[in-house]
């Protein structure tokens, strides 16, 4: 006959952790996915307007710029992968700033590859050099992108005109 003992301090630990392991799982199931911080309440009412979701064709790439009036060419001049860093260099904090700005904020995708779709943008007013419009895309939801001119002295802008 075997006889085995536990100590309160033992159930109390095995306790400690199932109810961790029900408070993780509640996590899991309850938390929606990663959505895009609005800076300020003006930029809360537009991302209202703006779907940043749902981005999985080349139709819906274009789309999603004539929301905020540009126009491109319908092919993408380049489409590749990059990858986000884990730690931000002094410009790509910049960069993260101007994503803030248009209520995105890349620091939730540190480490992670997405895709960036360039395009020509036709409708840029009072320039005369190529303008681009870059689209940071992680699973078919626009985390990121900008409008830059190609020149090295050039502009870089948010999706606002």
């Amino acid at each position: 006959m075997f006889i085995y003992s536990m100590r309160a301090g033992t159930l109390r630990f095995f306790g400690i952790v199932f109810v961790a392991l029900i408070g993780l799982v509640a996590l899991v199931a309850f938390v929606p996915e990663l959505q895009p911080a609005a800076a300020t309440e003006s930029e809360a009412v537009e991302s209202e307007t703006v779907s940043y979701e749902k981005i999985r064709s080349n139709e819906d790439r274009i789309a999603f710029l004539a929301q905020f009036g540009w126009q491109v060419d319908t092919s993408p001049t380049e489409s590749t992968t990059v990858t986000i860093p884990r730690e931000f260099d002094k410009v790509f904090a910049a960069y993260n700033e101007l994503q803030r700005g248009q209520g995105l904020d890349l620091s939730a995708y540190a480490g992670r590859t997405v895709e960036r779709y360039t395009y020509t943008v036709t409708n840029y007013e009072n320039y005369a050099g190529t303008v681009y419009a870059n689209l940071l895309i992680y699973r078919g939801r626009v985390i990121g992108g900008d409008i830059c001119s190609a020149d090295s002295a050039g502009f870089v802008q948010g999706f606002t005109k």
